[in-house]
């Protein structure tokens, strides 16, 4: 009659091969649960990163609406049938609560700048020495940007014009056209970046040929007193006279968290344009 070993004998425990095998597979458990615990902890912070990275865009969105509808405001208030409840150009800051944005809206009157494009070699001459530049060097830029937009009172053929941008090492040639854009500006020859930052605060492409000088800013009032006969030309009141007026309005909108947007818009406003305005610019961000 056999017998069999009694239990916890030696004879009774796991084979060497099998004790491997096993500490393998737990082994092998172990690490599967590790890679799931990673898998799972990646899962979850790429969704919190996503999460949030909705919610900024969400924010984003809602703050660039409510600086559309601070653009729209100002448009609304310059358009109101009573004179008295104008919003005034050139006034303070107006703060406004668009939803759960804070909006900055400011009215400049673009006016009180210069138009490179309509400006006389004079005007540009005594804006380039107002803002720095020394009489013969304003004097030569002044002509060269008469040269570009085709106002000069010396006007240059094509070929001759062609030939002194050739000479400074320049592929291009002056169109004889309204600059596109102020950036342009840039391309003519003997500016330079220095000069050009200095002209830019003081530049619009949407004023008239002779800023109103009731209302412009100080640089260009200096200009304007190097020329008698442009600084007397309008009487105070007379802004007020006219027809239609472009304005600039920038709205800054700031929303929940750090969101953050800007819209700067050229409107003009007069009684004779379709609905009473004209839309000439809208952009992102302050210029």
């Amino acid at each position: 009659m056999g017998s069999s070993a009694p239990a916890g004998s030696p004879s009774s425990w796991p084979s060497r091969s099998e004790r491997r095998s096993a500490g393998f597979a737990l082994l092998i458990v172990l690490w599967t649960l590790v890679l799931i615990a990673f898998l799972v902890l990646h899962l979850t912070t790429s969704g919190h990163t996503e999460i949030r990275i909705a919610n900024n865009l969400d924010a984003n969105a809602v703050a660039s609406a409510a600086a559309d509808g601070g653009i729209a405001t100002a448009i609304y208030n310059l358009l109101s049938p009573r004179p008295d409840e104008r919003w005034p150009v050139d006034g303070p800051a107006r703060l406004l609560t668009i939803g759960d944005c804070r909006v900055t809206v400011r009215l400049e009157n673009e006016a009180a700048l210069v138009n490179p494009s309509l400006a006389s070699p004079a005007l540009m001459e005594a804006l380039l020495r107002a803002v720095g530049s020394d009489p013969d060097n304003a004097h030569r830029i002044a002509e060269t940007i008469g040269d570009w937009v085709g106002n000069s009172p010396k006007p240059k053929t094509a070929d001759v014009l062609k030939a002194e941008y050739q000479s400074a090492g320049l592929d291009y040639a002056p169109p004889g056209a309204p600059f596109e854009t102020i950036d342009e500006l840039a391309r003519v020859l003997g500016m330079t970046p220095e000069i050009y930052a200095a002209l830019r605060p003081h530049l619009t492409l949407y004023g008239p040929a002779e800023p109103e000088p009731t209302t412009a800013d100080p640089v260009v009032a200096a200009a304007l007193a190097q020329i008698p006969q442009l600084a007397q030309a309008a009487t105070p009141g007379a802004a007020a006279q006219q027809d239609s007026i472009t304005v600039r309005i920038v709205a800054n909108a700031a929303g929940l968290g750090n969101a953050r947007a800007s819209r700067t818009a050229i409107v003009r406003i007069g009684s004779s344009l379709p609905q009473g305005y004209a839309v000439l610019a809208w952009r992102n961000s302050l210029d």
